[in-house]
């Protein structure tokens, strides 16, 4: 019988801001947003930065979680057409229960793994319930 460790509680994630992203098919500047989610039904997001690589949010979001191991992240480009992907993450959550508080640099790797596609920075903090 398998059992997820019973971390149960309220994760606020605080999206600070991204560094340096870069999206493959823009020419220039790019609109970012983030989309952020635990369970793929629930998904938030932040708000559009406009014209720039290195986006400023503050802004926070707030996740029930149950046992779930991750926090899942997209970085996209905001486009008229399709909003283009400029990379995706994911981050383990094990530190954040052991210490209820994580500040961090999510990569986020480009296809082939040898470059990266920026940078976002997210505080992350674990309440029990």
């Amino acid at each position: 019988m398998s059992h997820s460790h019973g971390h149960k509680g309220t994760l606020k994630v605080i999206v600070v801001r991204g560094k340096k992203l870069k999206d493959e098919d823009a020419i220039g500047k790019s609109d970012p947003y983030v989309e952020l989610w635990i369970k793929k039904d629930y998904k938030q997001r932040t708000t559009t930065k406009k014209g720039t690589v290195n986006p400023e949010w503050n802004e926070t979001f707030t996740f029930n979680v149950d046992g779930d191991h991750h926090l899942y992240l997209k970085v996209l480009d905001d486009d008229v057409v399709s909003d283009d992907k400029i990379g995706e993450a994911k981050v383990d959550l094990k530190q954040v229960y052991d210490s209820h508080y994580l500040s961090t640099d999510v990569k986020l790797p480009a296809l082939l793994g040898l470059t990266n596609h920026g940078f976002i920075q997210l505080v992350l903090e674990f309440a029990a319930h």
